[in-house]
């Protein structure tokens, strides 16, 4: 049998507290295979940025690990690359400049300079963005940013590609330009890709499993949808089929139904009265 290229293995952590440790992950156990698209959904506080960070070496495991070609993750490396949904340009540095910073950090002294330059103007126009190579990031838009970002990690040349809510502050069509480029992108490269998102709409499209996190604390993943949707996938097309949908419903029936987020009950102490007002 195949080993598969990232295994997360009765992952764990807890972090310390004032009344004990707090366990924010427990038993997590997924096995991905090379060039798949995995998303990450839940309620907030479920723990999605925590596995991320756990994979990229981030964090380190209280329980279990992370292994990426069966060896462990204990530290940040470049064959893992993270995307944000803060763009984390340099203001100072150009379009060129913040994509070259990361080429030379990766492949100093593999790649020579004329190479390098290739590399990262190759990179710049997988995500549409070589014409704005002189401008800086306050000259250019939100979405603009954002490619700039993918570009950067991509052109670490990463066998990973980890992804935090990458469009969640952008606006709606926007997002769905960025979304098509990704899915392009990762069709052409077969970089395996772990993205948390919050949209259940962009996690059935760009997906081919979809790992849905039970509300924390000791937070794990509760279902594994697959969507065996074939690709490429077009989304107008993709608005009326059944399939999709039913995925779709599958996905809203564990977050609103079987994990409903309850809020917490505001506490007596709160609910007195202040002094001299009485109550209605």
């Amino acid at each position: 049998m195949q080993k598969p290229h990232l295994e997360l293995s009765q992952l764990g952590i807890e972090f310390p507290g004032a009344n004990g440790p707090f366990i924010a992950l427990q038993q997590v156990d997924l096995q991905i295979a090379r060039g798949e698209f995995i998303s990450l959904i839940g309620h907030s506080g479920c723990g999605k940025s925590t596995v991320l960070n756990l994979v990229a070496g981030l964090l380190q495991a209280t329980t279990g690990g992370v292994l990426l070609n069966n060896k462990e993750v204990n530290a940040p490396g470049p064959e893992r690359a993270v995307v944000f949904q803060n763009h984390s340009l340099l203001p100072w540095l150009t379009v060129y400049q913040n994509v070259e910073l990361a080429v030379k950090q990766v492949f100093r002294g593999q790649k020579r300079k004329a190479e390098m330059r290739d590399w990262i103007e190759h990179n710049l126009a997988l995500v549409q963005m070589q014409h704005a190579s002189d401008r800086r990031p306050a000259e250019i838009s939100g979405g603009m940013k954002q490619r700039v970002g993918i570009a950067r990690a991509l052109a670490m040349q990463p066998e990973v590609l980890l992804m935090d809510e990458p469009f969640g502050a952008l606006d709606a069509l926007t997002r769905a330009h960025l979304q098509d480029s990704l899915m392009e992108i990762q069709a052409r490269l077969n970089n395996t890709v772990i993205m948390i998102t919050h949209d259940v709409d962009e996690a059935v499209l760009l997906s081919d499993r979809i790992v849905m996190m039970t509300n924390g604390p000791a937070a794990t993943i509760g279902e594994v949808l697959p969507i065996t949707l074939p690709r490429p996938r077009n989304r107008i097309e993709l608005a009326d089929c059944a399939t999709y949908n039913h995925y779709r419903h599958q996905v809203l029936s564990f977050l609103y139904e079987k994990q409903r987020k309850i809020e917490p009950l505001p506490s007596q102490a709160a609910l007195k009265p202040a002094p001299g007002v009485k109550r209605a």
